[in-house]
Order: structure tokens, then sequence, then C-alpha cells
């Protein structure tokens, strides 16, 4: 698990992670996930440049996440994609898609394409 922050309890203990995929790419995703334990709720690809690590773009999150939770840094990290496929292995089938596409949790408990999703300004 590739992570700079050790003070959390995470949900899954390293023991329990397992390779679903073949990949060394990172991805941010937050503490909902990673601590809490939800299923991936919304994730979205962006592009990326000069990055230090190598990132897939990926950015995960429960979904009910607000605006002042995520401008906390404590709240989320930079792990491997797999990490976060052993938390939800429901996003493995769009792990492909390309940078600029979202997927949300509809409510019937599929990942679905989000269709009114526009990329963040940085």
């Amino acid at each position: 698990m590739l992570n700079y922050q050790n003070k959390k309890k995470y949900f899954l203990s390293a023991d329990q992670i397992v390779q679903f995929i073949d990949s060394n790419e990172g991805c941010i995703a937050s503490d909902r996930i990673t601590v809490d334990g939800c299923k991936v709720g919304f994730m979205y690809r962006e592009e990326v440049s000069g990055s230090p690590y190598p990132d897939s773009g990926w950015r995960f999150m429960a979904g009910d996440e607000n605006e002042e939770y995520m401008d906390n840094a404590d709240n989320h990290a930079i792990y491997l994609v797999n990490t976060i496929c052993n938390y939800d292995p429901d996003i493995i089938p769009f792990l492909h898609s390309p940078p600029g596409t979202a997927f949300i949790r509809n409510e019937r408990g599929a990942l679905v394409l989000d269709k009114e999703w526009e990329e963040p300004d940085e």
C-alpha cells in the first residue's frame, strides 16, 4: 500500500490486500473509502502531467464528501490503484476509461457513466 500517512486505521489491513490488477500506478482516494470502508460512489480520471510518481489520474470518493472535507488534505491520500480495487472491486472494469471520464453509483448500486460531470479546473 503506497501511503505516506501511517497514522490512520485502515478498514483493510495490509495482509488483506491482494493483487487484482497489474499496475504500479497511483491514485487519490478519500478516507471514506480507506478508513470508513465505504464503496466507491464517485470516481473520475483526470489528465496527468509532471507527476513525480506514476499517477493513473484516477480519483476515488464515496460520493458524500463535501468541499470542506475534500479541502482537508488529511482526509485523502495517495494509494496504488490496486489497493483501492481491494476496497471496491466494482471499479476494475472502468479503469481503462480515458481521462475526462467519471462514474457515479446509481440508486441500484451500479457504477454508471456520469454524463453531467465536468472536469474541475485546477
